[in-house]
């Protein structure tokens, strides 16, 4: 692996992230979280889930950073996307212990990644284009101006809608029927290929997403966080028999976050509705139904994120449901390798 090149940082240990430093990992994420407030609480079973996701790669597409008495006080890590159409978009995640910021430590985690990134794509998509991307909050000047200095430019911006099970909903649900001619059906291992179906067909036209491959698919669905009983598609009904899957709504439970917050959040991770079943309401119906099982099992609240800009006006739908927004991110693009093959210079 690559040293980093400033001496400001010689201090620290630089190496890839293993099976062995979970917990480390935990701790470097509960420090943040504790400053920053971005309701970022995970788990050791949650990171170990990483280690057997297909888009990483831990030995190439981490680096954790550690301190003289080997505390991780840092960390990058590099997530591959299923294709390269029109580029290959490499999804970054990163974070600096707040009690080690201000010495350089985050603008050499992007310049790390810079360089990893290069061969990281070329093992996956070679001679086709490929850029970073992550996430920030706007809420944090510092981090948004470190990316703006290493060249990255602010290019989407998404929300995090929260709706109170218990306020919110006191005088219950906006009446959203189901539609003529559907019918709900909760999730079961016989229905994953029709999600996916789903899925894929859903997102086909939203920005930056890609198709979602059956390997990947299947780790999703093998996740401690997935709720499959808080999981429904709709279909279209052809006489006494199932037709056509129309829309999915995905859901998962981060137990971390309650035990942190001592609440129980329903994740809505996923809502799609095939682009040729769209305007019959059956994302709003499908949401109101498991909304209100969710209430009555006892959950506080229901969370999801949503692209501002949506081409399904899903930010309406979800305000008119009681959704409000929490917190906003904007998503920071810098093009690694053109069209034409070449690595951008700095």
């Amino acid at each position: 692996m690559t040293s980093p090149r400033s001496s400001a940082v010689d201090e620290y240990h630089w190496r890839p992230i293993t099976a062995a430093d979970l917990d480390a990992w935990v701790a470097l994420f509960a420090a943040v979280e504790a400053v920053d407030q971005e309701g970022e609480h995970v788990s050791v079973e949650q990171l170990a889930e990483y280690l057997d996701d297909p888009h990483m790669d831990f030995p190439r597409g981490t680096v954790a950073v550690f301190d003289s008495a080997g505390l991780m006080v840092a960390y990058c890590g590099l997530m591959a996307r299923s294709s390269a159409d029109p580029e290959h978009r490499i999804w970054l995640q990163g974070a600096v212990h707040p009690e080690h910021r201000g010495r350089g430590l985050g603008g050499e985690l992007l310049n790390w990644a810079k360089r990893a990134s290069v061969p990281f794509h070329e093992q996956r998509f070679p001679g086709r284009p490929m850029s970073l991307f992550a996430h920030c909050a706007v809420k944090l000047p510092a981090a948004l101006a470190m990316f703006e200095r290493h060249g990255y430019r602010q290019t989407r911006w998404f929300n995090g809608m929260e709706l109170d099970l218990a306020k919110d909903l006191a005088e219950g649900l906006p009446q959203a029927g189901r539609p003529d001619g559907v019918v709900f059906v909760p999730f079961g291992p016989e229905r994953s290929a029709d999600a996916l179906r789903v899925r894929n067909d859903s997102f086909r036209d939203h920005w930056g997403s890609t198709e979602t491959s059956q390997e990947a698919w299947t780790h999703r669905l093998t996740s401690a966080v997935f709720r499959p009983e808080f999981t429904y598609l709709a279909y279209e009904q052809v006489g006494g028999a199932l037709g056509e899957p129309l829309a999915l709504v995905l859901a998962e439970e981060y137990e971390a976050r309650q035990r942190a917050t001592g609440r129980r959040d329903l994740y809505i991770a996923l809502v799609g509705t095939r682009r040729g079943a769209r305007g019959r309401g059956l994302a709003t119906a499908l949401l109101t139904e498991i909304l209100r099982r969710a209430r009555a099992e006892g959950f506080d609240t229901a969370s999801l994120g949503v692209d501002s800009d949506s081409p399904t006006g899903s930010t309406r739908v979800y305000a008119r449901l009681g959704f409000r927004v929490t917190d906003t991110t904007v998503a920071q693009l810098l093009p690694v390798i053109t069209g034409t093959g070449e690595a951008e210079t700095s």
